[in-house]
């Protein structure tokens, strides 16, 4: 299965885009929890005109037993090289008040962007949705963002590379795309490193790497899950 355009004819007046991307987060956080090691999990976070996410949460056991994952589930793939290094500067230092549930124990670890329509329609939207995205990096999250909404015209991750280091990012001037990043520290020097795939309609989707905290690294395979949310909802491609 390659890259359908949900936002236009045919598919648009047969499906409701919103649905697909309810379900494609869905599968992509139950495909992640094969992978996590434990006391790790995934789940998808949809918010339709604001935000379609999957993160995936690091939980204390507090003395009980985790679902027993293979160990070898999660490490044995290597990413390749990213695209780019930049500079970054992390956020040494949080002063904030935080209310919390008490049952609100887990801690975010990575998190997973699909971009909604909404996230891309006015400035607004545009500019929150770039500065959650800037919280995650500057708190060491590692990040990855999709966008295969063709209706709307704007580069989210470009804009997130210019609000981080200005003109000295190498941008990607693509209307479609998926982008991975990890804040790391090397040698000292904290930076960010970026991998950026174009993508395109008649096109399958990349596996990317995702960064949790603790040095672990998962490979999304976006096309896998966007092919099983198309199966389940009867895409069928003619």
């Amino acid at each position: 299965m390659v890259l359908q355009d949900h936002f236009h004819p045919p598919l648009s007046i047969r499906r409701h885009w919103h649905a697909f991307h309810n379900a494609w987060a869905t599968y992509i956080a139950s495909e992640l929890n094969q992978k996590l090691p434990p006391n790790y999990f995934a789940e998808p976070n949809v918010q339709f005109g604001i935000e379609i996410d999957v993160a995936a949460f690091e939980e204390p056991t507090n003395g009980e037993s985790a679902i027993q994952i293979p160990s070898n589930s999660y490490n044995e793939w290597t990413p390749p090289i990213p695209n780019q290094t930049i500079p970054f500067l992390p956020n040494p230092e949080t002063v904030e008040i935080g209310i919390f549930n008490t049952e609100a124990g887990p801690i975010i670890a990575g998190a997973i962007e699909l971009v909604s329509p909404a996230n891309k329609d006015r400035t607004t939207h545009r500019n929150a949705f770039v500065s959650k995205c800037e919280t995650y990096l500057r708190q060491g999250i590692g990040l990855a963002i999709v966008d295969i909404v063709t209706g709307r015209k704007a580069n989210l991750h470009d804009d997130l590379l210019t609000r981080l280091v200005g003109d000295n990012a190498l941008l990607l001037n693509a209307d479609l795309y998926a982008v991975s990043y990890r804040p790391i520290e090397r040698n000292g020097q904290s930076s960010l490193d970026i991998w950026q795939k174009e993508i395109g309609i008649g096109k399958a989707l990349p596996t990317l790497p995702l960064w949790l905290h603790g040095e672990i690294c998962l490979p999304v395979d976006f096309n896998a899950a966007y092919e099983r949310t198309c199966r389940e909802q009867r895409i069928i491609v003619n």
